[in-house]
């Protein structure tokens, strides 16, 4: 049953961080594949990178209120917050930095795509150590 509860959350987690950013991941990972455009290559390594991080901090989370959780609902729970922390946590980024990461992960910017990376890891565990009961 919890199997069958965090695979659609990951999904639903995916689908948010998509719909939060006015690029398309999924469309930047794609087109990487055109090695000819430079700029798409990297776009997509930077993008790869951003939503990979977002994917392992919501699993983070996940895996954790797997273990800590009374039941499914708060399974659920658990797995909407750790979504809203990972959107969050981007925003704040976006928010704190001198370069607008927004625009600089569709120019081909894989510094800024490895850093959003590196954050979304360290937030997903620090919200996953801090679920128990």
């Amino acid at each position: 049953m919890y199997l069958g509860v965090t695979v659609p959350l990951v999904g639903l987690g995916l689908l948010f961080f998509n719909l939060v950013t006015p690029y398309n991941e999924f469309r930047l990972i794609r087109d990487a594949g055109d090695v000819t455009d430079p700029v798409k290559a990297a776009a997509g390594k930077a993008a790869a990178y951003d939503l990979g991080g977002k994917l392992i901090g919501q699993v983070l989370v996940l895996a954790s209120a797997v273990y800590h959780s009374l039941g499914l609902v708060d399974l659920i729970v658990w797995g909407l917050i750790g979504i809203a922390f990972q959107i969050l946590i981007f925003y704040l980024f976006e928010l704190l930095t001198p370069f607008t990461v927004l625009a600089e992960i569709p120019r081909g910017n894989v510094s800024v795509g490895i850093f959003s990376f590196c954050l979304s890891l360290a937030s997903g565990l620090l919200m996953a150590s801090l679920i128990s009961y």
